[in-house]
């Protein structure tokens, strides 16, 4: 656990005073076995640079985990960094699939319009063909030539709906070919919207990978402040002790939403039978889907899961959303309440999918994933019931 200045100095005199001790016990032994002062004043030098050497390592520390709660804010900062642009990318690539999808309809709608009228075309030209075979003045010939007044009613009729179907048809081609201009112009414009969008999502795509690089050189500062491995193991059991009070909080706060929510039903509902309490994931033990897929390996209180970057994470059963930020050493953070006292968390995400408060269906994708950069990474799943941590590996399917 990284040491907060005000208790590494205390640490610092203590060990000073122990190797104080033992090292002040050299003049004692000196003068029984008649050193000189010269050997004394050397002993004090030497004692004098080993306390400056445990002050300034206590210093350091002390220092460094300062930095580091300092940092919080700045990889809270880079992290949001990177889940805006990160959301950006996708929202401009689902804009991406919608106009494709219109620009696909349209075309599909220009060429059966085409296809209709090539067929029109083709009816009017025979239509022409006829009405010039019969020659102008045609009706007039008919009533000279005929003194049948029930044929001659019946030739006109007929003549008078030839022409009626041969304007009605020269319409419809004319309007077919306004609607095939116009959807011409549709195409072109949602050409030029998608080349626009396309331009902009590559624009995205660089900001996204700057955000990630500034990112990852942040982790690796922060985290090469820790000397060795024991300050390291006490990061991490500092990062821990923060998860359990963030959780013991929120089950604070769902146990009194509860409370609420009952006494408000009881309230509305006086007399009638009370609804069942939520059973949360009692029943489901081992058949629980997996958050996402990769390699899994145990890690802390749950697993971390290689998941190919910006893929999905995904519930693992319906829940509401009580957490959805960023928490140091877990990245950007979900945690979901399914009753009962259980709660899943999913870690490590590069963009959440909701919000505090939002309701998600079991399957339901709540973040995307970081890609994975070194060896405890990934996405970081547990799951706990009351804040005590269980073995999800016991709940979740078998691989």
């Amino acid at each position: 656990m990284p040491i907060p200045l005000r208790r590494a100095r205390p640490l610092a005199r203590a060990v000073t005073g122990a190797i104080l001790l033992s090292l002040l016990a050299l003049p004692a032994w000196s003068a029984q076995d008649s050193k000189t002062r010269t050997e004394q004043a050397e002993a004090q030098k030497k004692l004098s640079d080993i306390r400056s050497k445990m002050e300034a390592l206590a210093k350091e520390q002390a220092e460094t985990a300062a930095k580091r709660d300092s940092a919080t804010a700045e990889l809270a900062k880079q992290a949001n960094a990177v889940a805006a642009a990160a959301k950006a990318v996708r929202e401009t690539d689902a804009q991406l699939a919608a106009k494709q999808k219109d620009l696909d309809g349209l075309e599909a709608q220009r060429g059966e319009l085409q296809k209709s009228l090539e067929g029109q075309r083709a009816a009017i030209a025979e239509l022409l063909r006829a009405t010039y075979a019969l020659g102008r003045g045609s009706d007039l010939r008919l009533l000279m030539g005929d003194d049948d007044v029930a044929r001659i009613a019946q030739a006109l009729a007929y003549s008078k709906y030839f022409q009626e179907d041969r304007v009605a048809r020269v319409q419809k081609l004319m309007g077919d070919l306004a609607r095939l201009q116009d959807l011409e112009t549709q195409i072109n414009a949602e050409k030029q919207a998608l080349q626009a969008s396309r331009a902009e999502r590559e624009t995205q795509a660089k900001t996204l990978e700057q955000q990630r690089a500034s990112q990852a050189k942040l982790v690796a500062d922060t985290d090469a402040q820790y000397k060795d491995q024991g300050a390291r193991l006490a990061a991490l059991k500092q990062n821990e002790a923060s998860l359990n009070q963030l959780v013991d909080k929120l089950q604070k706060a769902i146990e009194e939403a509860a409370r609420e929510a009952e006494r408000a039903a009881a309230k509305a509902n006086a007399g009638s039978v009370a609804p069942p309490p939520g059973k949360g994931l009692v029943n489901i033990r081992g058949n629980l889907p997996w958050p996402a897929s990769g390699a899994v390996n145990s890690y802390g209180n749950g697993v971390l899961i290689k998941a190919p970057g910006g893929s999905e994470v995904r519930a693992v059963s319906s829940g509401k959303v009580v957490y959805a930020a960023f928490l140091r050493g877990y990245g950007m953070l979900v945690i979901l309440s399914h009753g009962n006292g259980w709660l899943s968390m999913y870690g490590n995400n590069e963009t959440l999918l909701h919000g505090v408060g939002d309701q998600v269906a079991a399957g339901e994708a709540v973040g995307t994933a970081s890609a994975p950069t070194g060896v405890n990474t990934g996405v970081y799943f547990e799951l706990r019931q009351n804040n005590k941590p269980v073995d999800p590996r016991t709940w979740l399917r078998q691989h």
